[in-house]
């Protein structure tokens, strides 16, 4: 099992692809939350709370949570591209107990969903507090607030990489699988909520589990007002967390039981 969450890792920095995940963690994190803080809440459209209130500190850094499907993307590659490149078999005959390849996937890239979270979230961080600085703003909330914001939005990139594992194990062809997770997080949770009545799922979805987590409603509540439907209740942050935690866990079985009497070829 040691070797092979070793072999994950090497092939994980055998490519490119750890870098382009660097660099999009520093752009969605320092940069599009320094930017943001740097226009101010209370200048987007429709206006959110200033930077001087709790709610509009946290609607800031809150849009972090819109760039969960890169984290998801990189856990569903990883398992797709055994099957795209017909690695799998190979992988197989050299390890042929499966679910030891699934688990020692599931700590790999639930370690490097951690350090991707760590790297938005830091970065982002460094960005809010320096453009509130330049900016001359005193902040609505407390730093220990905000670094425990950022904290739980780490741990959430965490689980949103081993949801993509899970369904890459799920839905082997790596354009569609990509395809179904990335478009489902960036777009499918956004029109479900724009939908009277089916709105009313959005709380026990991933992203509302997200939003309660993190307290941000400023997608849900303008989606809520231009549709003329009432907002949407979400879950407490605990009960958010622990949604999240099922999802995880949901995707770890599947991940571990779904390959396990597939043809590989």
């Amino acid at each position: 099992m040691k070797n092979l969450v070793k072999a994950e890792f090497r092939r994980l920095t055998a490519t490119r692809l750890w870098l382009g995940a660097l660099l999009a963690a520093t752009v969605f994190g320092g940069g599009m939350v320094g930017l943001l803080t740097l226009a101010g809440p209370e200048n987007f459209d429709p206006p959110l709370p200033a930077l001087d209130t709790e709610e509009g500190a946290r609607s800031v850094l809150g849009f972090l949570s819109y760039t969960v499907f890169i984290p998801a993307a990189l856990g569903t590659m990883a398992v797709t591209a055994e099957y795209r490149h017909r690695t799998a078999n190979f992988t197989f005959v050299f390890a042929p107990r499966r679910w030891q390849v699934l688990a020692a996937k599931l700590v790999t890239y639930g370690i490097a969903g951690m350090l991707y979270g760590l790297v938005v979230t830091g970065t982002a961080g460094l960005g809010f507090f320096g453009a509130a600085a330049a900016r001359g703003v005193t902040l609505g909330m407390e730093p220990s607030e905000v670094l425990l914001l950022l904290l739980r939005l780490a741990v959430a990139m965490a689980v949103y990489t081993l949801l993509g594992v899970g369904m890459g194990a799920l839905i082997r062809n790596q354009i569609v699988a990509l395809a179904v997770v990335v478009g489902y997080l960036y777009m499918g949770e956004m029109i479900l909520m724009a939908i009277p009545g089916v709105n009313a799922l959005y709380p026990v979805l991933p992203g509302g589990a997200t939003a309660s987590l993190t307290g941000f409603t400023y997608v849900a509540d303008a989606l809520a007002e231009q549709t003329s439907t009432s907002p949407i209740s979400l879950l407490s942050p605990v009960g958010g967390g622990l949604l999240l935690a099922g999802y995880a866990l949901v995707a770890v079985c599947i991940a571990l039981l779904v390959p396990m009497r597939r043809d590989v070829l």
